[in-house]
């Protein structure tokens, strides 16, 4: 089976997963069964991801941790769900990061009063942010050459503009999401307010695991991703606006 036909198989699971879901809270009264299990659609979603990427990087038949990109993927997935995570546990615990908020029950068991879910959703939502820009970084420096221009994605401009604009992207994700998500009960902020400082954390964190999905040498081109990303998004929009 080819890579494309495997991520179309995936692509449809997603779609019908979050189809499924948004039709089931929005008009069914089975509404809290569909938001109790936000953890499941969350683990298959990331499990979605490690089959596609697992299925691009096999195909280079590579072993030494310097050439295996499905070993530094794996490494990455790590080291932005722990990050994403212990950043929650300050911000709800300490005050310092965020702002005042909580987490509900909606979203499986907590360890440090935050769901341990959390970590995986930063390491999806960043992912899928840092593959996208890697396409349109690939998209511009093909366009420049078109032109007879010529760019290199080691430059130092090139690398920042790249993690500016990854991150930021990752901070309107969580825009898009932070109406849905107190409707659903996934967390509360006080006095249902979501603090611009929020946005500046999450842009911040978001910087920090970035780099590490910079500096990781793994295959980025995964179209996977990037419809994941646009679904999730619609589901966060139709939830925000019909609930």
């Amino acid at each position: 089976m080819s890579i494309d036909k495997k991520q179309h198989i995936a692509i449809t699971i997603a779609f019908i997963f979050h189809l499924c879901g948004a039709i089931g809270i929005l008009f069914t009264p089975y509404s809290n069964w569909f938001i109790s299990n936000t953890w499941l659609n969350l683990v298959i979603m990331f499990a979605l991801i490690v089959y596609t990427q697992y299925t691009i990087e096999t195909t280079n038949n590579t072993t030494s941790f310097k050439t295996n990109g499905f070993l530094q993927f794996i490494v990455f997935a790590i080291a932005a769900s722990c990050i994403g995570f212990f950043a929650e546990v300050i911000g709800v615990n300490k005050g310092v990061l965020f702002g005042d908020y909580s987490y509900g029950n909606n979203m499986g068991f907590k360890l440090a009063n935050v769901p341990l879910l959390i970590g995986l959703q930063w390491f999806v939502t960043i992912y899928c942010c840092g593959v996208i820009m890697s396409f349109v970084s690939k998209w511009s420096s093909r366009k420049l050459k078109e032109m007879g221009k010529t760019t290199t994605t080691k430059s130092k401009p090139y690398t920042i503009s790249f993690l500016i604009d990854a991150s930021l992207l990752a901070t309107f994700f969580d825009y898009i999401i932070e109406p849905a998500a107190q409707k659903l009960g996934y967390w509360q902020w006080a006095n249902n307010v979501v603090p611009f400082y929020n946005y500046t954390c999450w842009f911040v964190t978001s910087l920090v695991i970035m780099l590490v999905f910079n500096q990781l040498r793994f295959n980025k081109i995964n179209k996977f991703a990037i419809h994941l990303f646009i679904i999730q998004a619609l589901f966060f929009l139709a939830i925000s606006k019909l609930v």
